[in-house]
């Protein structure tokens, strides 16, 4: 068979093929053969259009960077579950691709101009309140987005929010409606009520010896000890490896050289526009003609700001007298950002220049040229980055060493002396984990209980708790489960037959007196019985504090008392132990004319109105979301 291979890889054939390999390499790369064969699907397609992976990957990331910003300085990236990221990231990817869809077909729309103008005016994006383009830059760098990424990542979110807007500012809630919410929530109750506490009832429950072994041998398997371990462990710290670190002075003009060396030097512009747009009403050459008209005017002496309030045809700057901000280059369209650049004096204004907008005439305010940080200025800054680069590179050197060590030595003793680290022993913990930082940790805690270390004594690689922390671990004593001893867990077993006891003799005995009060006796007399006092309340709101919560929910569940006089009853189970015996006398329903202003109303449809709308929207996403042909790979 093998000379039969080797006969056959004489052939032309054979030669060609390897040939084509071989010219498929060196010009694509070993990825080309692999796609050639396999292919490449979209992580998601929602009716016909594809989420990408490039898509997909970038919103993983940027989801990643957000939960670990979340978790704070300590944050320890092991601990995400990619998986899980993903599967959550995709699926709101779909949601937003079927949202941005419908968004569509219902006409919604976003222009450029106001996408540039929402950038410009966030305050993130701000220095001293005006836009600054390095800014931007560096807030989204912290996010893992480019200003392309974010600008479509705007323009989707906002198509999506215009709809629901839409559904939102749509939605209604009929008068009868209103006044009908409105007299349940103002709604008064009078009432009254005594307590049954539980100390008298558990003082007369008695707990015996057999009733405790009975319960010991029906639930035997409920009383075993937790698997435990305690550990030895070393304790390698980036932070204790700085105290000694120098930086020297032509260290730190090293690095400003290389600051300097990447540091590229950027011009902004300050700019006002006044915009006139071409409309379906004002055609090109009469937009153009006013353009004119009011050029002439600034070359007569006019005020610019106070045309560009008058005329000017953006909403997002006429207000501020057109003012855009600061801005580098690649924030406006072409001929705008051409003319913009193309001014060479401060207060100069453009001829009409057109966009896909309309005309602007556009005015140069001051231009401002990006210099790099003196060397005073970054001292500090430099010194910082320096010790981190050395801390880095010492605790890398030192966890190398650490593993190394702790590979081939049969106890911590050696490393501990090598690497001057203290061994620190932690109490015994369960697979729950401890109470201190580290048994609590969950890459310890796999560890820990692992079966290599358990069953071999051996001791761990090094256990990475985060950015600067790492531990190497060894199982000092393991501790079986075992089948615990009725000695052991009388107490316990004894305290949950006192509760339950005590609980049913509580609902025994408040069943009983429910049962007297619908005969027809006297509420004030039984709870005396009680040795209670009765408690009458009139006029209850549902925001009453004079009531414990579980008591005031209870008595606005309750049915309304029938004509004639007569009166609800029920027992509610107190938080605090006990219970309570509560009688409905009368429900009271306001007179909204004189009990809610014209102001509350108005208030109150508002938000009725509002959470109508959230509701609305939330079925038509439930509705699109299920309509929609979705697959997923």
């Amino acid at each position: 068979m093998l000379q039969s291979i080797r006969d056959n890889s004489q052939s032309i054939v054979a030669k060609v093929i390897v040939g084509l390999i071989v010219v498929t390499f060196a010009l694509f790369g070993v990825e080309s053969l692999v796609s050639l064969t396999t292919g490449t699907q979209a992580p998601a397609t929602v009716n016909g259009e594809e989420i990408g992976e490039q898509e997909l990957f970038r919103a993983v990331e940027l989801q990643r960077r957000q939960l670990l910003a979340q978790m704070g300085a300590n944050a320890d990236p092991a601990a995400l579950d990619d998986n899980l990221i993903r599967a959550m990231v995709l699926d709101r990817l779909v949601d937003d691709a079927v949202l941005v869809q419908s968004a569509r077909e219902q006409g919604m729309a976003i222009s450029p101009q106001m996408l540039d103008q929402m950038i410009v005016g966030t305050g993130d994006f701000q220095l001293d309140g005006t836009f600054d383009r390095d800014q931007f830059e560096a807030v989204l760098r912290n996010v893992g987005l480019t200003p392309l990424t974010y600008r479509d990542y705007l323009r989707r979110e906002t198509l999506i929010e215009q709809e629901r807007s839409g559904y939102q500012l749509s939605a209604f809630v009929t008068d009868g409606q209103l006044k009908q919410l409105l007299a349940l929530d103002r709604q008064t109750r009078d009432m009254a009520w005594f307590e049954l506490p539980d100390a008298p009832v558990r003082a007369q429950i008695d707990v015996t010896e057999a009733d405790i072994a009975a319960r010991y041998d029906a639930q035997r398997e409920l009383y075993q000890t937790e698997e435990q371990v305690s550990i030895r462990y070393l304790l390698l710290d980036k932070a204790s490896l700085l105290g000694d670190i120098e930086v020297t002075d032509a260290e730190l003009q090293g690095q400003y050289q290389q600051v300097l060396a990447g540091f590229s030097s950027d011009e902004e512009r300050e700019a006002a526009h006044i915009l006139i747009e071409i409309t379906d009403e004002q055609d090109a050459a009469a937009a153009e003609a006013r353009a004119q008209a009011l050029k002439k005017q600034l070359d007569e002496g006019a005020d610019f700001a106070t045309l560009a309030r008058e005329n000017s045809d953006d909403p997002g700057s006429a207000a501020s007298g057109g003012d855009l901000g600061m801005n580098a280059r690649g924030m406006f369209v072409g001929p705008f950002e051409d003319a913009l650049f193309a001014l060479s004096g401060e207060g100069e204004v453009s001829a009409p220049v057109r966009t896909e907008f309309g005309y602007h005439l556009i005015k140069l305010g001051k231009v401002v040229q990006t210099e790099a940080p003196s060397f005073d200025e970054m001292q500090a800054e430099l010194r910082e980055q320096i010790l981190a680069q050395k801390g880095e590179s010492r605790y890398v050197e030192q966890l190398e060493r650490l593993a190394d060590v702790t590979f081939s030595s049969g106890n911590l003793e050696e490393p501990a002396a090598e690497l001057q680290l203290e061994i620190q022993t932690s109490e015994p913990f369960g697979r729950s984990g401890g109470s201190d930082e580290i048994s609590a940790h969950p890459r310890v805690l796999a560890a820990a209980f692992s079966p290599e270390l358990i069953n071999d004594g051996v001791n761990s690689a090094p256990i990475e708790l985060d950015t600067g922390r790492s531990v190497v671990i060894r199982v000092q004593e393991h501790l079986r489960p075992r089948q615990q001893t009725q000695d052991e867990v009388a107490d316990s077993i004894r305290q949950d037959l006192l509760d339950e006891k005590t609980a049913a003799r509580l609902d025994e005995l408040a069943e009983g007196l429910l049962a007297q009060l619908r005969q027809g006796a006297d509420m004030a007399a039984l709870a005396a019985e009680q040795d209670q006092s009765l408690i009458e309340l009139a006029d209850v709101s549902r925001a009453s504090q004079d009531l414990a919560t579980e008591v005031r929910a209870e008595l606005f569940r309750m049915p309304q008392p029938t004509s004639g006089g007569a009166t609800s009853y029920a027992a509610v189970e107190l938080n605090v132990g006990g219970r309570a015996i509560v009688a409905l006398r009368a429900v009271n329903t306001p007179d909204l004319d004189e009990a809610v202003s014209a102001d509350e109303f108005k208030a109150m449809r508002g938000y009725l109105a509002g959470r109508q709308g959230q509701q609305d929207y939330q079925d038509l996403v439930r509705t699109l979301k299920g309509a929609a042909e979705i697959e997923m790979n």
